[in-house]
């Protein structure tokens, strides 16, 4: 995962520099931080990355970071360290999302577990996402019609029943259909009901 990165958010420069070091000799891109300041929620990602983000920092709190960061869109998954926890912050970080909550000092080995799990997670996830905007393309070169075809299509309908459906002649259906799959690149009509239910596409049922 060499484009991978790493941001590591802590106030004090030795430590930061330390988790700095013990990232890149994983092979990893690794980016330090004084203060949450830099860490852009909204910008467009193309490779995975994760937060290693200190509970405590000079003038804010981890636990807010994270909460704005997630309120403003933000989806990079977050590793908490702290040098002491408690049950409810521990809590509340885990149900805002965080993948781990670590207590310094941590084991490099337990770290570096955490980080890889994190960024699988997020390539994960960055894939998912270019698959859904890959298909949302391929939905708008549907020309309506076609798209009423496509909801009858998943709704179940067979070719005659999309006919009587929608006003038009058995053959009209069939060739519509048939453009369907291939603009969709869909290789069966189970294929077409996964990406129509991944983008939100509706059925259309028999009446």
């Amino acid at each position: 995962m060499s484009e991978a990165t790493v941001h590591i958010v802590d106030d004090d420069p030795a430590l930061r520099c330390a988790l700095m070091r013990l990232c890149r000799s994983s092979g990893l891109l690794a980016v330090g931080h004084g203060d949450a300041a830099a860490l852009a929620a909204t910008r467009v990602r193309t490779a995975p990355e994760c937060i290693l983000l200190d509970v405590r920092l000079a003038g804010e709190n981890g636990l807010s970071v994270q909460e704005a960061l997630r309120s403003a869109g933000s989806t990079v998954p977050i590793i908490f360290l702290t040098g002491f926890g408690t049950i409810p912050m521990t809590v509340r970080a885990m149900r805002g999302g965080a993948v781990e909550f670590l207590t310094k000092p941590v084991v490099a080995e337990v770290l570096l577990d955490a980080v890889h799990r994190a960024l699988e997670t997020d390539a994960a996830a960055l894939e998912a996402r270019r698959a859904r905007e890959a298909l949302a393309e391929r939905l708008q070169a549907l020309t309506p019609r076609e798209l009423d075809v496509m909801r009858c299509a998943i709704g179940g309908l067979m070719n005659k029943q999309i006919a009587a459906e929608l006003g038009i002649t058995e053959i009209t259906a069939k060739v519509h259909k048939r453009r369907v799959m291939e603009k969709m690149q869909a290789r069966s009509l189970a294929d077409l009901v996964r990406m129509a239910d991944q983008i939100g596409v509706a059925a259309t049922r028999q009446r």
